[in-house]
Parts: C-alpha cells; sequence; structure tokens
C-alpha cells in the first residue's frame, strides 16, 4: 500500500480519487495542524501533496525516509526545496494545465467587462441611477486583439477570440509560425502589435528578461483608445507608467487581476480609477479549476509510486549508469550552449539543430537533446523546465528539432554544436568539455577557446584593428564594469572577427549602447551565463 498524505486543503475531487485507489491509504492533515502532525504522518508515507500553504522543506524532507514523490496542487513550486528532494532522490511533481481554461477565461471575462464597462455600470444601477448614455461600451467583432505570449494560456485565450469574430496578432519569438497559423493567429514583433491592436492582453512568463515587459515606451506604442489586460504576473506590467496612461486618456481602460504587491495596499490607484477593472487574481479561482488541479496532481503522484512516467516532473533523473562517463560532462555544456545561444538570437526561432561529433555520438544522446533545449527554454518561461519536460514543452510549443551525429573532430574527443535558424539568420556555438570545465570553442563559425566562468559575457561582432579592444576596455572602465577575460577569433588578420568578453558586473542599456556606437562594431550582445 502506497501511503499519500495531504498536508493542504485539496479538493475533494482529488482527494476521492486518490481514496478509489486500492494500492492507496490517504491520510489527511487536520487542518490549522500543527506542523508536529504532519512531521508524524510523514515519517512511514511515500507520497506528500501540498497546495501553496505548507512548506516542504530540507527539514521536513529528513523526517520522511520512505517518501518517494512530493506533489504540488498547482503550478509554483517556491514553496518546495527542489534540490533537497532532488538530492534525496525524491520526485517533485505539480499540475500546470489544469488552470488554463480559467485563466484564459478570466482574460476574456476582462476583456469583456473592460470594453462594455459592466463593473462601473452595475455600480451605477445598484446607487438607483439610470444613466445609460455613460456607459457606452466598445465591440469587440472586427477588432484586434494583441495577444503577448502563445503559450497555454495564451493559446486558449486566442481560441475563444476567434469566437468573438477578433483579428488575432501575436508576439512570442519562440513559437513556430505552423502553431500560429493553425491558431489562426499572425505572428509580427512587438512594436507592431502594440501599434495595432485595439486590445493587447498579457500571457507573458515572468522572468528577469520580462519584468516590466510593458512599460512607458511600450504604452507609448499603443493605440490611441486601446486597452491592456493582464491575467499572468503583476510585474511585467509597469503600473505607475499604467497609472499615468490612463490619466493622460491614452488607454481606454484596463483589466488586471494581478499585481506587483499581492494584496496591493488599500489606497493603491489602480484600485478605484474610473477606466480600470479589477479582480483579486481569480485567474485560476473556478469549481472547475481547482478540481481539475487537484485531479491532475494526484495522477502525476501515483504515476511516479507506480513506476510510471509522470508528464509533469519538476525535477530531473540521472543520466543513465552506462552513459554517465561520457554524456554527465556534457549536460552542463549542453545547458550553457542553448542558454547563451537563446540570448543571441534575433528575429523568430524556427528550428534548432544539435550536432554531435566524437565519442558523445557514439550514444543515446537524449538527456543531450533535453539539457539542450532546458537551456534554450528556461529563459522565456516562468515554467520550471528540466530534461524529464524539456521535450515536451518544446512540441507544445511547435520547435522543430534535429540531431545530426559525426565522427571525431580534429583536435577534440567529443563536440557538441547548437545551431538556431530564425527570421534573423543563423547562429551557431560550439562547445566541449575539458578538465571538468564548459570550454566554447566556436562562435558564429569563429574558432576560440572561451570558459564562460564570469556571470556576464559580452559578444562584439566587428572589424579587427588596431584600439578597438581599448576604445571598448575605455568604456567599461569609465563605468566601473571589471573585464574577467577576453577571447578573440578571427578569419584573418584586420578582418571581420568575435570579440568575447567575461564581465564581472553588470553592463546598463545605455553603457551597451556606447559600446555598439564605436566605429567598426557590427553588433554587441551582452548575455546571462547563469
Amino acid at each position: 500500500m502506497f501511503r499519500v498524505v495531504v498536508a493542504d486543503p485539496l479538493h475533494p475531487q482529488g482527494v476521492a480519487f486518490l481514496r478509489s485507489q486500492p494500492d492507496v491509504e490517504v491520510a489527511e492533515r487536520p487542518r490549522e495542524g500543527p506542523r508536529e502532525a504532519l512531521v508524524s504522518l510523514l515519517r512511514d508515507a511515500h507520497a506528500l501533496i501540498v497546495r501553496s500553504e505548507t512548506k516542504v522543506t530540507a527539514d521536513l524532507l529528513a523526517q520522511a525516509p520512505n517518501l518517494v514523490v512530493v506533489g504540488r496542487a498547482g503550478v509554483g513550486v517556491d514553496n518546495i526545496d527542489v534540490e533537497e528532494a532532488t538530492r534525496r532522490g525524491v520526485a517533485v511533481v505539480n499540475a500546470p494545465t489544469g488552470n488554463i481554461i480559467a485563466a484564459a477565461e478570466h482574460a476574456i471575462a476582462l476583456l469583456l467587462a473592460v470594453a462594455r464597462r459592466i463593473p462601473q455600470a452595475h455600480a451605477s444601477l445598484q446607487r438607483g441611477e439610470w444613466k445609460r448614455s455613460q456607459f457606452v461600451g466598445t465591440q469587440v467583432r472586427d477588432k484586434t486583439l494583441g495577444i503577448i505570449g502563445l503559450g497555454r494560456v495564451g493559446s486558449q485565450v486566442a481560441q475563444r477570440a476567434r469566437g468573438l469574430q477578433m483579428r488575432l496578432l501575436a508576439y512570442d519569438p519562440f513559437v513556430s509560425a505552423d502553431l500560429a497559423n493553425r491558431l489562426g493567429v499572425t505572428l509580427v514583433p512587438l512594436e507592431r502589435l502594440l501599434q495595432e491592436a485595439d486590445f493587447v492582453t498579457v500571457h507573458a512568463p515572468l522572468t528577469p528578461a520580462t519584468r516590466h515587459l510593458i512599460g512607458a515606451k511600450e504604452l507609448a506604442l499603443m493605440k490611441p483608445g486601446a486597452y491592456l489586460i493582464n491575467v499572468a504576473r503583476g510585474e511585467l506590467v509597469d503600473e505607475e507608467a499604467l497609472l499615468h496612461a490612463l490619466n493622460e486618456g491614452r488607454l481606454a481602460g484596463a483589466g488586471l487581476d494581478v499585481f506587483s504587491q499581492e494584496p496591493p495596499p488599500p489606497e493603491h490607484p489602480l484600485l478605484r480609477h474610473p477606466r480600470v477593472v479589477v479582480t483579486p487574481h481569480l485567474g485560476a479561482s473556478t469549481e472547475e479549476a481547482q478540481a481539475e488541479v487537484a485531479q491532475e496532481v494526484a495522477e502525476q503522484v501515483l504515476a511516479v509510486l507506480r513506476g510510471q512516467p509522470a508528464a509533469y516532473t519538476v525535477n530531473a533523473p540521472v543520466v543513465l549508469p552506462e552513459a554517465q562517463k561520457v554524456l554527465a560532462p556534457f549536460v552542463p555544456v549542453a545547458v550553457l550552449l542553448g542558454r547563451i545561444a537563446i540570448q543571441l538570437l534575433e528575429g523568430q526561432l524556427q528550428r534548432v539543430i544539435l550536432r554531435y561529433q566524437g565519442e558523445i555520438a557514439q550514444h543515446d544522446t537524449t538527456i543531450l537533446k533535453a539539457s539542450a533545449l532546458v537551456g534554450l527554454l528556461q529563459p522565456t518561461t516562468d515554467q520550471r523546465v528540466n530534461v524529464v519536460n524539456a521535450l515536451s514543452v518544446a512540441g507544445r510549443r511547435g520547435l522543430i528539432v534535429a540531431e545530426e551525429k559525426g565522427p571525431a573532430p580534429e583536435h577534440y574527443a567529443s563536440l557538441l554544436g547548437v545551431e538556431l535558424e530564425a527570421t534573423g539568420g543563423t547562429l551557431s556555438l560550439v562547445g566541449t568539455s575539458m578538465r571538468g570545465e564548459v570550454h566554447i570553442v566556436q562562435v558564429k563559425g569563429y574558432w576560440l577557446d572561451l570558459v564562460p566562468s564570469a556571470p556576464y559575457l559580452l559578444f562584439i561582432d566587428h572589424h579587427d584593428r588596431p584600439g578597438l579592444i581599448g576604445a571598448v576596455g575605455s568604456i567599461t572602465g569609465r563605468y566601473n564594469i571589471n573585464i574577467s577575460f577576453m577571447e578573440v577569433g578571427r578569419f584573418e588578420p584586420r578582418g571581420r572577427a568575435m570579440m568575447v568578453l567575461g564581465l564581472d558586473d553588470p553592463m546598463p542599456p545605455e553603457v551597451l549602447a556606447e559600446v555598439r556606437a564605436l566605429s567598426h562594431i557590427y553588433s554587441a550582445r551582452l548575455v546571462h551565463t547563469t
């Protein structure tokens, strides 16, 4: 019998499903029960299911010697020490799809609410007023909806908006044109989307790169009289800039389910703005969504307990023992090449090609393929991507991933290459593992030997000439940015070359602009290595 401990309130459908299994015994922690009661239940437990209330710490995991799996009834696993769970061989699974429909429907509900000013009209009528002329709305049929982020929720919003006969634009550099075509969506740059859309709905993940994705600059690009909808993450929108755009009359309204601080302070000006419709983070708050999340996490937990593959495992398995010695050193190579390549990418990603040469090509390279996709996809999503789910995440995004294997290269036992084909051109990186370190040996065809040990890398495609290195160093020195190393690859003296600087400190956009303004520099891109 598998003993499953449910630590937080779970929808009855999930609990009933678990109890219906002949090989499962369910123990529910008493509501508001002390932590000691949970520790007692975990001593002989095989599975633990939590929501957001229970913190699954290293200390708690240490009290559960028989634990096989922790299930999170929801998406985020911030309350679970995933690293410690992995170290202990405990799988962590979540339920990321159960609330997708609810979130998509809420986005459409807010869109219609702001277009027809339903809450304002409702409040007016409750006050005993009958002011029809003050609540003339906007018809959504034949209007343009701009969807920022065409992932799970964004795709569902697109399907529902088609039923409203809206024209659909989307910005998402990390999905294929084929997927967009199937959804009836036209992929466009963010600037064009903002300029043409009557309604803009945000469904991007929150990452360092997407914080304040919609700021003053983007709001200024929006069509006068447009509406903004956000049911994703509050930090995606600069709330101060949004308030300014509303006050000056540029935007007709906004529908907000999320805020940068939750709950927002009572005096928050957006809460009472006459052209804003607000809800208290209700995107996943439907009876059906809660039931589906409970059912989904229960199924994931049972799959792990029964030795079956779980679709939403959060932590990664180890490399197979027979390939451990050869492939394990190349896992960090694959991840880092993918992480750097996606940051250097220009245009819409169309195809990924992974090339294996030498000894690694003699083995099953699935682990390396998944690892490269982890590096590629993780910066584009707030969903945890690992070697277990990377292939399915790539499949859902419609990415074409090809693999090629070749003989041993000259001078190296093995090489791993990542090539990205995009509308802005082709980008390739090649790396290897030597002395336990990741070495990048080729960038866009330039041979070099780079150990990416610094937190930031500055890639400068330039024309080789005297004084250029000094000019770049002068800029970094003036802004107190420390250079930890430099590597240069070139085709010929005084010809085209690639310079890579390792930086100990971040380079602000205005400093990067100064570097790009130097003569004989074709491009300069800053990437994070972690």
